[in-house]
């Protein structure tokens, strides 16, 4: 079970990601699995066209050596909207997206929280694109050439990406006269991450930061690996006690049919499955997994469109669909009915392919920065888990990395560049002006800042929130503590710009 569900799960969300997100080619899926026959295939994610021009930068693509080849550079593409901007001779604000592990404009989706508040700041909005992603692709664009090896890869870091953003802000401002226009960077998942990292590491760049569902904290040493999984259990048990039991016991039910005669097509019956590859009980509990772990982190009160067309509240209609399973004793069915509303809630699939292995929102990139930096411990699972009983171990993916990259991690790097240990002490310390919200029914947030470290150092939680649910777009059905949250987030942020104005009037 450790290598056939256990490491094909390590890295199945994030940030992306979604925080995310993470996947290894067959041995951890990419993110996200549609696992859909073509009629999903050709859904296309709103990319808010009309919104945004679209604009490349001339990046350089190593900002921290002086060797020949660090010289050389890749255009970065960015978003730009001015709509509503109040211009530079106003010293109007500058709203940035620190892009994630995918096409900025898949993401721009999750960011109708800078669109919507734009006309009230007055604000002048980018959104940049990481690089090794989307078309931000060094080495002539090539991502056959830039993925080829580690010597090309070893350019994707999120140090690096932090450095992109200051240059292309820099730049950008200047070019425009906007010297002084203050810039606030925003992102979810791993682009919260980054955007709370920016600010702590270039404050002359930024004079504050909204990290939505950023899980800094999720690195070894500083979270026990069930964290994530527990999340997820408790999501589906507040729900309902029967649908929490069905899923627990899905994983020896797939197992024990597969292997009786027979078995294999019952469940490609049961689960409508494509006429494939010969596949095994791992490969189908990934899949169900995959459906599981998604629909907790976008469990959104209202309908929505990020990952797959999910309707409100998921997590409630997949327990829905167990406990008013028609056929009350196939609990085949029962799992069949829950998982078809995470992959087919539009009703247009005829079946599924778990041989589906497509990265639509070129999210490929964060199977490396996985192998190198961003050593999440996701994976845990303990005996009270709807998720098979395990223990993460760092020497399974130490494994699978030198596997595939011949690459060993570095697990400390990250807590060591940018911190992590006694948090609270440390930024209190220097830091200032970081929302950290984070939702308590996304498995991220274990990972994440729950409380205030100081009057600047806020901690917005939600308990009925999920991953990075205030950026998404308002709607007229949003609940009273959603609006409120949001309410919250942009008092804050006008609280920064009022006194960064105050700041620059008295030094002038």
């Amino acid at each position: 079970m450790a290598i056939g569900f256990h490491l094909r799960s390590i890295l199945i969300c994030l940030f992306s990601v979604p925080f995310f997100t993470f996947g290894f080619a067959s041995i951890i899926p990419k993110f996200p699995s549609s696992a859909l026959r073509s009629e999903l295939k050709q859904h296309s994610h709103s990319t808010q066209n009309g919104l945004y021009r679209t604009k490349f930068f001339t990046q350089t693509l190593d900002h921290f050596n002086y060797n020949p080849q660090s010289y050389q550079t890749f255009q970065q593409r960015y978003l730009i909207n001015d709509t509503h901007w109040g211009g530079a001779k106003n010293k109007a604000p500058i709203f940035v997206y620190t892009g994630n592990e995918g096409n900025i404009e898949w993401f721009t989706q999750n960011t109708g929280f800078m669109f919507e508040n734009a006309p009230y700041f007055k604000a002048l909005l980018v959104f940049i694109e990481h690089r090794f992603y989307g078309k931000s692709i060094p080495f002539g664009g090539s991502k056959k050439v830039a993925y080829e090896n580690t010597s090309t890869l070893g350019y994707l870091s999120s140090t690096q990406a932090l450095a992109d953003y200051a240059i292309l802000i820099t730049d950008l401002k200047k070019n425009l006269s906007a010297t002084d226009s203050p810039v606030v960077v925003f992102g979810g998942s791993y682009g919260g991450m980054l955007a709370a990292w920016f600010r702590m590491k270039y404050p002359h760049v930024a004079i504050g930061a909204l990290a939505s569902s950023a899980p800094i904290l999720h690195f070894m040493g500083l979270v026990s690996p069930d964290i994530f999984y527990t999340i997820i259990t408790q999501d589906f048990r507040s729900e309902s006690e029967n649908c929490y039991k069905v899923l627990k016991g899905s994983w020896k039910l797939t197992s024990d049919t597969a292997k009786k005669p027979g078995g294999v097509e019952l469940l490609r019956k049961s689960f409508r499955l494509c006429k494939s590859k010969d596949f095994g009980a791992g490969t189908l509990q990934n899949w169900l997994a995959t459906a599981w772990i998604y629909t907790a982190m976008t469990d959104y009160p209202t309908p929505s469109n990020f990952l797959n067309p999910l309707p409100a509240y998921p997590v409630r209609k997949m327990c829905e669909a167990i406990d008013s399973s028609v056929r009350e004793k196939n609990t085949l069915n029962k799992l069949y009915e829950a998982v078809n509303i995470y992959y087919n809630f539009t009703g247009t699939a005829t079946c599924f392919d778990l041989d589906d292995d497509s990265d639509p929102h070129d999210l490929g990139g964060w199977q490396w920065q996985a192998c190198t930096e961003m050593i999440m411990p996701v994976g845990g699972s303990n005996k009270e888990s709807i998720f098979p009983e395990s223990e993460w171990s760092y020497e399974d993916r130490v494994a699978v990395c030198d596997l595939y990259f011949n690459v060993t991690p570095r697990p400390h790097w990250i807590t060591t560049e940018f911190g992590g240990h006694d948090i609270e002490t440390v930024l209190k310390r220097f830091g200032s002006n970081i929302i950290f919200y984070n939702g308590l029914r996304d498995p991220w947030s274990g990972g994440g800042v729950l409380k205030n470290i100081s009057k600047t150092l806020v901690a917005i939680v939600a308990k009925e929130g999920a991953h990075h649910v205030d950026l998404r777009y308002s709607t007229k059905e949003d609940p009273t503590w959603l609006k409120d949250v949001r309410k919250q987030e942009v008092k804050i942020i006008t609280s920064w710009i009022s006194q960064y104005y105050q700041d620059l009037q008295s030094n002038n």
